[in-house]
């Protein structure tokens, strides 16, 4: 059972990747407050917990039903992703938080909520991490070793949720211009994310 949950683990990190996705949300999150980033964080892990544990015990039976191939996921998520990076390069998402504060300066920030679309889904609960849980799920023998792989979902949900928390201080620390230029450089490269998604989708379709 150890060995069992060691490499459930140690795949679902690899493919979720909490370092990788952390400063992507401190970038995504930087006129929210730390209560309000505090919230999305824990919300994105817990809506993405919730989709990756339906894939994992009823993943083959759904995408069989709707006639659904895994590789629409990775296209539809990779189209998805590649519009909230163009934001991000170009600063458009900057400038509409600029306008919001404007407008209720007396009041708390309105602040977009990122929570559910991109950080739950596709970056934490992506193609990739669906494909993998169902997977390991389907080599589970019996209800013992699904409970495992369970439990190494729920492990690594953890250390991705303190990964998203811990990043905005870190950020914030190093300065406004640093945080503009690490904000556009992951815009860029969630734009690359992005088109992988895409090419890989059209690859195992064709």
């Amino acid at each position: 059972m150890l060995a069992l949950f060691l490499s459930a683990f140690t795949t679902l990190f690899v493919v979720i990747d909490p370092p990788g996705c952390a400063p992507i949300y401190a970038g995504l999150t930087a006129s929210a407050t730390p209560r309000q980033a505090f919230i999305m964080a824990l919300r994105a892990c817990l809506i993405a917990s919730g989709i990756l544990v339906v894939f994992a015990l009823f993943g083959e039976d759904l995408l069989g039903a709707l006639h659904i191939e895994l590789d629409s996921f990775r296209i539809a998520g990779g189209i998805m992703l590649f519009m909230i990076a163009i934001d991000m390069v170009f600063e458009k998402r900057t400038e509409r938080r600029e306008e919001r504060a404007e407008k209720v300066r007396t009041a708390q920030p309105q602040v977009e909520d990122v929570s559910v679309f991109p950080m739950a889904m596709p970056m934490l609960a992506g193609p990739g991490s669906i494909a993998s849980v169902m997977l390991l799920t389907a080599r589970a023998h019996g209800l013992p070793e699904t409970l495992v792989i369970l439990a190494a979902l729920g492990a690594v949900m953890l250390l991705s949720f303190i990964a998203l928390v811990a990043a905005r201080p870190i950020i914030r620390a190093l300065g406004s211009q640093v945080e503009a230029v690490i904000t556009r450089l992951l815009g860029v490269l969630l734009a690359a994310l992005a088109a992988q998604f895409v090419i890989d989708g059209i690859r195992a379709q064709f």
